[in-house]
């Protein structure tokens, strides 16, 4: 299967999205935060520098729940951090 290429927009989105979780872990080790969410700290970090852009619906919630976070504040902060409504 062939992946559309990203267009700027949802690079721009990513990278909004991975520095609201990196602000939100705080001072807390990206290995406790990953473990805590049941993911790996190599896919947290690829999430935190927007190196993956699109990360599955669950991670983003099983990361969100690991900082304390709603899905509906992050998608608020992700989207007032942004230029443009959500679609």
């Amino acid at each position: 299967m062939v992946r559309t290429p990203l267009t700027p927009e949802e690079r721009e989105r990513g990278e909004r999205l991975g520095k609201l979780l990196r602000e939100a872990r705080g001072g807390r080790s990206m290995t406790d935060v990953a473990a805590n969410a049941g993911i790996s700290a190599e896919t947290l970090r690829k999430i935190e520098t927007g190196r993956a852009p699109t990360p599955a619906f669950f991670t983003v919630a099983a990361i969100a729940h690991a900082l304390g976070l709603s899905m509906d504040e992050l998608a608020v902060r992700c989207v007032l951090a942004g230029v443009g409504p959500v679609v």
